[in-house]
């Protein structure tokens, strides 16, 4: 099992989706990783040998801000927002949805569980 940027990428699958595996590497930055290191995206992680392994992880390392580093950076990104009070920010402070979406019926994720309010009961006489 090859281990870049901290992360056990599986050894039975190929290149490209492999290193879908490390946050901040998607489909397309994956294959131009593959190109520039020269590395077939045909071949499956066992394949590699530890030439190859290593030039990745050496342009992985340079090229790129990935795992701890690019999650810290999102977190900072959110936190101004909300420091800066933005409409962004202030939906992410209530946990609401941010882009747009309608919430009346929807947004069961970004919403949590249903809270249900009682009706206020009637005084008798």
């Amino acid at each position: 099992m090859a281990r870049i940027a901290g992360v056990d990428i599986p050894d039975r699958k190929r290149g490209v989706i492999a290193l879908t595996y490390i946050f901040g590497i998607g489909r397309s930055r994956a294959k131009t990783i593959l190109e520039k290191c020269e590395v077939s995206q045909e071949l499956k992680v066992n394949e590699w040998n530890d030439d190859q392994v290593a030039k990745i992880r050496s342009y992985i390392s340079d090229e790129f801000r990935i795992e701890g580093e690019l999650r810290s950076e999102v977190q900072l990104n959110i936190k101004r927002l909300m420091d800066i009070g933005s409409y962004r920010g202030i939906r992410h402070r209530n946990g609401m949805p941010l882009r747009g979406q309608k919430t009346k019926n929807n947004s069961r994720t970004r919403k949590g569980k249903r809270k249900t309010v009682q009706n206020k009961k009637k005084a008798t006489k």
